[in-house]
């Protein structure tokens, strides 16, 4: 599984940049503050982290965001690796966002602290809405999906 969980404020606006296909990208970096401070040895108490978005999700960022925005960021790790002008391997990680959501309230929106208070996340396919069916019966599979018994399992 390769999920991370991120929590904090927008240190900078959100920059955008459209792909030759034609496909919105933005990045941004929060500041995610640490369980423990290093301030008295004169650490910083906070990571500064760059994530990545693509189509509506980008869209939303560009739109809604700004510096300050407090937003929660559902994302996956993704590493690379390229040969700088020396000769020598970099090795990258980025932080590719699956779902973006909006803390601050609206109050906060209107009283210019950002943000949005909802949330955006890429569109998903409606077979896989988990809401159960009009039957009321909780077991009954969402729609598009047949009941799979332990013999079908792969595993």
């Amino acid at each position: 599984m390769n999920t991370v969980i991120l929590t904090g404020n927008l240190a900078r606006d959100p920059e955008s940049t459209v792909s030759g296909t034609g496909m919105k990208i933005t990045r941004f970096t929060i500041a995610v503050r640490r369980s423990y401070s290093k301030k008295t040895e004169g650490g910083q108490d906070a990571d500064f982290i760059r994530v990545t978005c693509f189509d509506k999700t980008a869209e939303n960022v560009e739109k809604y965001m700004k510096k300050g925005s407090k937003v929660g960021v559902e994302a996956r790790v993704q590493t690379g690796s390229y040969q700088g002008k020396d000769g020598n391997t970099v090795y990258t990680t980025e932080f590719i966002a699956n779902r973006v959501e909006f803390l601050d309230s609206r109050r906060d929106s209107e009283s210019g602290g950002g943000g949005f208070g909802g949330q955006f996340e890429e569109p998903r396919n409606p077979a896989f809405n988990s809401e159960p069916k009009q039957s009321g019966d909780v077991h009954d599979p969402p729609s598009g999906f047949e009941e799979l018994s332990d013999d079908d399992m792969p595993f």
